[in-house]
């Protein structure tokens, strides 16, 4: 697949002294979902925003589909949509107006059929003559797509796209990402929510503390890192692990209950036989058990964690 986008070697230092990002090195494939991961602070909206060309680097270069985003900036630019967090735009302006304006900033010729296909299938259609101050917050963030969708960009960037947002309206909008990436839409997105990057993204990225620590394919990753665990429903409760079972490195809960166990389901033995047959000669019994999958969530964790 080939690359939309490539950064090389990118940094940014504040005048505060504040480095915000620190060599940071990523290729974005095209018409991929690609999501960024990392806690506040981690360098998310700074890395967007320099590609998005409203930040200057201080070191490195980004390129999108072979154009420089300084030294050929309007191609760069013509090539992205941006749903930035917040909402900023006239409040008093109409919707159709709104979207109508950030296309002509494009120098893009005015096209009514097509905004007319965006506001239907953004659901905004029946709006299109209302003032912006009297939508409703979900209104308002399907507005923003709207607008970034205007001047018919190649890859489209969501920042946190459905925080705040209900639950119905979070699942409208992975339909609507989804329904651009079959149109040929490259989508970057960051957002807090793990289980959204769970569902939407093929490949996930994880920022902190100004550098990225991991990218990989989704799936791939829920293999290499993903682990199970077993948990065992003591009969009767332990004060401690036997000796003979340390090799397992075994937890045991706080009340003595529950022995678990983290293995590998991916690797060519999970340990789980030998255990069992252990657990018998050690006259352990249990009366329960049950597996769990790592999410996506206990990596991420797992990752930011090791970085501090």
């Amino acid at each position: 697949m080939h690359t939309i986008i490539s950064v090389c070697e990118l940094s940014k230092t504040y005048e505060s002294r504040f480095q915000a990002l620190k060599g940071i090195n990523l290729d974005i494939r095209r018409g991929e979902i690609f999501a960024l991961l990392g806690p506040n602070g981690a360098g998310k909206t700074t890395l967007i925003s320099i590609i998005c060309g409203i930040v200057n680097a201080s070191e490195g270069s980004v390129r999108v589909d072979g154009h420089d985003i300084v030294a050929d900036y309007r191609a760069a630019r013509a090539m992205i949509g941006l749903v930035p967090q917040e909402l900023t735009t006239d409040a008093f302006e109409s919707v159709w107006a709104t979207v109508s304006f950030s296309r002509g900033l494009f120098g893009k010729p005015a096209n009514p059929d097509y905004i007319e296909k965006v506001l239907r299938d953004l659901s905004l259609w029946d709006k299109k003559d209302n003032k912006i101050i009297t939508l409703s917050g979900g209104m308002k963030r399907r507005l923003l797509i709207a607008k970034a969708l205007s001047h018919e960009p190649q890859i489209l960037f969501l920042d946190e796209p459905t925080a705040g947002v209900d639950v119905n309206l979070r699942r409208d909008m992975w339909q609507l990402v989804r329904s651009l990436q079959a149109t040929g839409v490259t989508i970057i997105l960051t957002t807090h929510y793990i289980d959204e990057a769970e569902e939407m993204a093929d490949r996930i990225g994880v920022i902190s503390k100004g550098e990225i620590i991991l990218v990989d394919d989704k799936a791939e990753l829920m293999r290499k890192l993903g682990k199970k665990q077993m948990t065992l429903q003591l009969q009767t409760p332990l004060e401690h692990i036997p000796p003979a079972l340390a090799g397992y490195q075994l937890e045991l809960a706080s009340d003595g209950n529950e022995l678990i166990y983290t293995f590998d389901a991916q690797g060519e033995r999970t340990g789980i036989v030998a255990l069992l047959k252990d657990l018998n000669d050690a006259a352990i019994a249990f009366k329960d058990l049950h597996t769990t999958q790592s999410s996506l969530e206990d990596i991420f964790v797992s990752l930011v964690k090791e970085e501090q």
